[in-house]
């Protein structure tokens, strides 16, 4: 279908007027100026013949109801159904949308404090989101129950995961921790322990004794909800 120049300039960003258009409007009033259609369409870059960045932009959050956090769930083959949208437009908002996300849940050592199984479940509950196979983490405590550092020990499949207790105890030596947190998450959203988490958790508690260190707890992700080995007396 060849398009008029007036439906052109009707849907080009380029025909707006200067101070309507989102990358001038961000140079010009600052970042905070920017609704979130604005944004997007930034990210975009361009829209298709018939809309403009900012009108696909709209109609894309409109899918989600105007929910990033939607959004950043969306996958690649999803956002291409939308007419304009090819991989590579894909992509940049996937990316963009996981920066965002990474810094929302950064880790700052001196301002992330472990009291509860519910802070472990904040701190690492982006990590474990959306995964299709079982990671196992470790959480690094100083003295005061502040964060030293997470780290990922292993990756395995839909149905299990290995954790080697002496690759656990090393990290948390070299470190010098004072007390350790586990935690892996189950895909299938069971949210028992296995015998094996059991024999697992067991292992890792007596190790650490040996060197001084406390295991608080063995947190399973399941989805939006969490097994505590600490609320379930299993410590």
């Amino acid at each position: 279908m060849h398009l008029t120049n007036e439906t052109s300039s009707k849907s080009s960003i380029k025909y707006w007027s200067e101070q309507d258009r989102p990358r001038e409007k961000l140079l010009n009033k600052g970042r905070k100026s920017l609704t979130d259609v604005e944004l997007l369409a930034i990210i975009l870059g361009s829209g298709n013949l018939e809309e403009s960045a900012v009108e696909l932009s709209r109609k894309i959050l409109f899918s989600v109801n105007n929910d990033l956090s939607k959004l950043s769930k969306i996958g690649i083959q999803e956002l291409q159904r939308f007419k304009g949208v090819g991989p590579a437009k894909a992509v940049n908002i996937i990316a963009a949308l996981e920066i965002a996300a990474r810094i929302n849940h950064l880790v700052l050592p001196d301002q992330t404090k472990i009291t509860s199984s519910k802070d472990v479940f904040q701190l690492m509950r982006h990590d474990f989101d959306e995964l299709r196979v079982e990671e196992f983490w470790l959480i690094l405590l100083s003295t005061a129950n502040k964060v030293i550092l997470k780290q990922r020990i292993g990756i395995g499949g839909v149905s299990g995961v290995i954790a080697d207790v002496k690759v656990i105890m090393k990290v948390a030596i070299d470190y010098m921790a004072s007390s350790i947190v586990l935690a892996h998450n189950h895909p299938s959203g069971n949210e028992k322990a296995s015998k094996q988490d059991i024999d697992l958790t067991n292992k890792v508690k007596e190790s650490a004794k040996l060197m001084d260190i406390s295991l608080l707890d063995h947190i399973i992700f399941c989805g939006d909800s969490y097994f505590s080995f600490a609320d379930e007396g299993l410590l």
